[in-house]
């Protein structure tokens, strides 16, 4: 595998905070996604590389060994989040077992038509049918963002006695257990066709989102004040950048705000889910004697308490 320089990739330093890194993917997944750039396949090539690299510098244990080993860390075989199991050994040549070529017809068939399995030649009737190669089972663990929008992941198995990398790609909308078939890549088999490498996605989680279906969760911390008398704050979505929110007075801690459209797209109606803002009300730790006084002022002026009969049989 070559040693590919991942922070050169992202365009960060080898010091970049993981925000950086993220902030640089993003940036770079929108730049070249292949929804934006159809055809342009030097664009196709770069989007691979970025997930590749932000596969690997968005989590912290595989940066940490990348950072000590280079790209030779994976090198050994499947990591923690890219496994395979072959079903069975890869395919005997018959032909070398005998020494040479021989008719799998002829092996199997006698004076009468036979061909040693119950069936019949064609002069009779039934042949027997050629067996499919076995399945690969395999998973891997995707970035949230490469989840919910698709691109390309790499994938590692062994196939046929070799270590051999495929490239899968990912539909958006696949959540984790969703499960993408490759077919004809599995293991191959005598006079039939390939099996398929099944693959099980295991999303990554996000720093600040959270998923539930097709809609987006994301908790925003706002100020009393800004709970009382209303505010308009800048929120983070997922795909497309920073919107204004408003937020109505009176709004309490837990309140749902939707935004209509901007959560993940559902697979069979092509439709797409909504982002959530949870308010979550954030009081100072720390107050000066002024901000007290004001504070007393206001409980004096709101006298009823929220709890009162909340509890009553």
């Amino acid at each position: 595998m070559a040693d590919i320089d991942y922070y050169k990739v992202l365009g960060v330093s080898r010091m970049a905070s993981t925000e950086e890194i993220r902030k640089a993917y993003k940036k770079l997944v929108r730049q070249n996604h292949p929804d934006r750039r159809p055809n342009d396949k030097q664009a196709a090539e770069r989007f691979k590389q970025v997930q590749e690299a932000y596969a690997v510098l968005g989590d912290v244990e595989k940066r940490k060994m990348y950072d000590c080993y280079g790209t030779a860390f994976q090198g050994a075989g499947p990591g923690p989040h890219t496994q395979t199991w072959p079903n069975q050994a890869g395919p005997i040549d018959l032909g070398d077992l005998f020494g040479g070529q021989f008719n799998l017809g002829d092996l199997f068939s006698d004076s009468v038509g036979g061909d040693g399995f119950g069936g019949r030649t064609r002069a009779g009737h039934r042949t027997a049918k050629a067996s499919k190669g076995q399945d690969v089972q395999a998973q891997i663990e995707v970035p949230f963002l490469v989840a919910a929008e698709g691109g390309i992941h790499d994938l590692q198995i062994i196939r046929n006695g070799k270590s051999e990398r495929l490239s899968v790609k990912i539909p958006p909308g696949v959540d984790t257990s969703s499960v993408i078939r490759l077919a004809g890549q599995g293991q191959p088999d005598f006079g039939g066709p390939p099996g398929d490498v099944l693959v099980t996605i295991q999303v990554a989680p996000h720093p600040f989102f959270r998923r539930e279906g097709t809609n987006l969760l994301l908790d925003v911390p706002i100020t009393v004040t800004e709970a009382a008398l209303g505010a308009k704050v800048d929120v983070p979505t997922l795909s497309d950048g920073n919107v204004v929110v408003t937020v109505p007075a009176g709004t309490s801690s837990g309140s749902k705000l939707r935004l209509r459209g901007k959560g993940v797209v559902d697979q069979k109606t092509k439709k797409y889910g909504d982002q959530f803002i949870v308010v979550k009300i954030v009081v100072p730790q720390e107050i000066n004697s002024q901000t007290r006084k004001l504070l007393q002022q206001l409980a004096k002026s709101v006298p009823q308490s929220p709890r009162e009969d909340l509890w009553k049989l």
